[in-house]
């Protein structure tokens, strides 16, 4: 990893606060209200492969170091995240995947979360990096809450047509337990 993102990443989790830090809840936006209907019109360009998942978690691993706030496996609990608040989402979280669209995704790791310690990473990697991210990051949810990830709606208050609980359907997991090859 580069000096400068680990200082970077090392700013931010001084700047981030508590260590009792709790996660916000799932249903809260990531993405400023503003620039939700702009979020959730991306569109990932890239086919489900185990190739692109096995870039995703190079670049999750390595590039990105997303690993140091999200964990190895995702779940929040990487070697910063303890001093962060509120605390890095939960990719293994079942409503983490129900509660927002692929294009939300990519706008905070594009753009980074107002409020939160998530840097924006739009200087550090190509959108199709960040992609390819999305995708790994996707593997850690089993399979679980699939709802409208990837239908460009979300769920949950000011989510637009279609968001509430119902649900079910959208997405198939794209990872290494479930790629579809589409």
């Amino acid at each position: 990893m580069k000096p400068s993102i680990v200082a970077l990443l090392l700013a931010t989790v001084m700047l981030a606060g508590s260590p009792a830090a709790a996660e916000r809840h799932m249903m809260q936006p990531l993405v400023p209200v503003d620039k939700l209907v702009e979020a959730r019109a991306l569109k990932s360009p890239l086919p489900n492969s185990k190739e692109i998942v096995a870039k995703g978690k190079a670049i999750y691993d390595g590039k990105g170091g997303c690993f140091n706030c999200h964990g190895t496996e995702g779940g929040g609990n990487g070697p910063a995240a303890a001093k962060m608040n509120p605390a890095p989402r939960n990719f293994r979280h079942h409503g983490f995947w129900r509660h927002r669209t692929e294009g939300e995704i990519f706008w905070v790791i594009k753009y980074g979360s107002p409020g939160t310690s998530m840097i924006g990473f739009g200087p550090v990697l190509s959108d199709e990096e960040i992609w390819s991210v999305i995708q790994y990051e996707r593997t850690f949810s089993g399979g679980h809450g699939q709802g409208r990830m990837g239908r460009g709606e979300g769920m949950g208050p000011m989510m637009g047509p279609g968001g509430g609980m119902a649900g079910g359907e959208g997405m198939q997991h794209r990872g290494e337990r479930g790629v579809t090859g589409e």
